[in-house]
This record gives structure tokens, sequence and C-alpha cells, in this order.
């Protein structure tokens, strides 16, 4: 668990790193968005990640075969939870403004980024 303690603290290094960056670029350019439209795919995203996280370093402390399952689950639950993530937002919540659609997708790519780096750098020290 002492790598996922790791992890954890960079993930909440970015995620705090993704709200400077939102207000600052909501002050300095004069786009206007809300509050909730940075926070809440942000603070989902983090969950995501940390879910996904979870899994993959329990998995690591299993059998060969155990190891293998639970890294092609965190990977599918990642894919199947901001699927859901994406169907709340953009049908439920009825977030579709070109400014939602674009943070959407703007905080997308780093949780995705993050969470593939953590797992590639993780799997580069342990084998399968």
């Amino acid at each position: 668990m002492k790598d996922f303690r790791k992890w954890f603290i960079w993930l909440l290094l970015m995620d705090a790193a993704v709200f400077i960056a939102g207000f600052i670029v909501r002050y300095l350019s004069g786009v206007v968005f809300p509050f909730s439209y940075l926070a809440v795919p942000a603070l989902s995203f983090t969950f995501i990640t940390v879910v996904i996280l979870l899994v993959f370093f329990t998995g690591l402390k299993k059998d060969q075969a155990a190891r293998t399952m639970h890294i092609l689950v965190a990977i599918s639950l990642k894919l199947l939870l901001e699927l859901v993530l994406a169907l709340v937002w953009f049908f439920i919540a009825k977030k579709t403004s070109l400014t939602s659609l674009f943070l959407f997708f703007v905080l997308y790519l780093p949780f995705t980024v993050f969470a593939t780096f953590a797992m590639f750098n993780t799997l580069k020290t342990k084998s399968l």
C-alpha cells in the first residue's frame, strides 16, 4: 500500500493543480463558467481514479492470474465509470454547453494520463 499512498498524494496534488489552473483560466481568459462546471467533474474523475488505483494495487498483492485479472478489471472499471459519468453529466444534468463539454474532456485527459502513468510505472518494477 506504500505505492498507493504515493500515487494518491500525487493525485491530490494534480487535483489541486487542476483547480488552480481552472481559476487562472477563468479569471485571465474571460471565459465565465460556474464553479460546479469544474468541481463536479474534477472530483468525480478523482474518485474514479482512486477506485481504479485501489483495485490495481490490491491486485498486485495477489498471485499472477489474479494480478492480471485485477489489472483488467481496473481498466474496464475506469472505462465503465467514466461512461456513466459522461451519461450523467451530459444527459441527466443537461450540461451540454460548449464550455462544459470542453471542460469535461480537458479534465478527462489528465486523469486518464495520470492513471495510465501510475499503472505503467508500477508495472515497470513489478512483473505480471
